[in-house]
C-alpha cells in the first residue's frame, strides 16, 4: 500500500539558485525515503507550481497527501494561502485528500544549525564578546514577527553570546541597519549578522547587502555575516517529523496569538477574513496574479 505523500510546499523566489536549492532539497528527501512519494512545488513565483507537483504524484496513483510548509514562521503564506491552495488541488483531483502540516520554527535542530552557522564566524572564546542580529523576512503578520523575537531569545540561552537582537529585512522594524544601530548602541564591537532564511535568494542577498553598506559606514565595529541553515541533516529529519506528527493529526498550529482569530490592537479587521487560493503565474486555472509576491492577507483556516 502506497504510504501518504510529503508534499513539501514553498513561497517561491526570483532567485534561480534559491528555487534550484529547494527543488534539490525535495530531491534528496526522496533519495532519502525510498517507498515514500515525495514532491514539491512553490505558490508563486518559480517554478514548478504547487499544482504540478500535486498532478505528477497524482499520475502516480498517489491520493493522500501530506503537505508541509517549508517555511520557518507561520505568516500569511502558511496560514492562508498554503491551505487555499490545497483545497483547490484537492477540487482538481476528486478522491484526493491533504492533511496540512505546520511550519519548521522554532525547533531546538534549527537552533542547533543556526548555532554552527555562528560557529564559523567566530570561535567558543570570542563569544561572550560577539552580538548576534538575527535577520527574518518580515511580516505584516506580528505573530510571525514574534515568532523570530523567540528564536533570538532561544539563541542566547546558555550559548553564552553577549546578546541575539532581531531584525528584518522587509514589511517590518527594526531593519538590519537599524538593528545594527541598536547593537552598537549596547556596546557591540562584534556583530554577527545571521540570517534566518532556509536557503539562499534574494532577501538573504538584501540582507548582506545592507549590512555590508552599514559595516562600511562603521568600521570600529566588526561585522562578519553568517550563511542561511541550508540543507542539513537537521533539517530534513525535521522535515520528517513534520511528515510523521501530520498524519497523527498533531498539527498544533500557533492559535493563541494569530491574527484571524484574535482581535490584535490594528489588526482588528484580519479577524474571520475569508480565504483565497493563491495564483501561480504558470497556473492558468485562475486566481490573482503574480504581482503579489509580497506578504499577503489571506484568511487563516484551522480545519485543514
Amino acid at each position: 500500500m502506497t504510504p501518504p505523500a510529503l508534499l513539501l510546499v514553498g513561497h517561491g523566489t526570483r532567485d534561480e539558485a534559491g528555487a534550484e536549492a529547494f527543488r534539490a532539497f525535495v530531491r534528496q528527501l526522496g533519495e532519502q525515503n525510498p517507498g515514500l512519494p515525495v514532491g514539491g512545488g512553490f505558490i508563486e513565483l518559480s517554478p514548478p507550481p504547487l499544482a504540478d507537483a500535486v498532478r505528477e504524484l497524482a499520475g502516480k496513483g498517489v491520493r493522500s497527501f501530506a503537505a508541509v510548509p517549508l517555511v520557518l514562521v507561520s505568516a500569511g503564506h502558511a496560514k492562508g494561502d498554503i491551505p487555499a491552495a490545497l483545497a483547490r488541488e484537492e477540487q482538481r483531483h476528486p478522491g484526493t485528500s491533504y492533511a496540512y502540516g505546520r511550519p519548521l520554527g522554532p525547533h531546538p535542530a534549527l537552533l542547533t544549525v543556526l548555532e554552527r552557522r555562528l560557529d564559523e564566524q567566530v570561535s567558543l572564546e570570542e563569544r561572550g564578546e560577539t552580538t548576534v542580529l538575527l535577520v527574518g523576512r518580515g511580516s505584516t503578520d506580528p505573530d510571525a514577527n514574534a515568532e523570530v523575537c523567540k528564536v533570538a531569545r532561544l539563541l542566547w540561552e546558555g550559548r553564552g553570546y553577549a546578546g541575539v537582537e532581531p531584525a528584518f529585512v522587509s514589511l517590518a522594524a527594526p531593519d538590519v541597519p537599524s538593528g545594527l544601530d541598536r547593537c552598537a548602541k549596547l556596546g557591540a564591537r562584534r556583530v554577527v549578522v545571521l540570517p534566518y532564511f532556509l536557503f539562499t535568494g534574494i532577501l538573504p542577498d538584501r540582507v548582506r547587502q545592507q549590512a555590508e553598506g552599514w559595516a562600511a559606514a562603521h568600521p570600529e565595529v566588526d561585522v562578519r555575516q553568517a550563511d542561511v541553515i541550508g540543507p542539513e541533516p537537521e533539517l530534513a529529519e525535521l522535515v520528517m517529523e513534520r511528515y510523521r506528527e501530520t498524519l497523527k493529526g498533531d498539527l498544533r498550529m500557533n492559535c493563541d496569538s494569530c491574527m484571524y482569530r484574535v482581535k490584535l490592537p490594528g489588526f482588528e479587521d484580519r479577524v474571520g477574513q475569508p480565504q483565497q487560493p493563491h495564483h501561480h503565474p504558470e497556473d492558468s486555472s485562475g486566481g490573482h496574479g503574480s504581482g503579489h509576491h509580497h506578504d499577503h492577507h489571506g484568511g487563516h483556516a484551522h480545519s485543514h
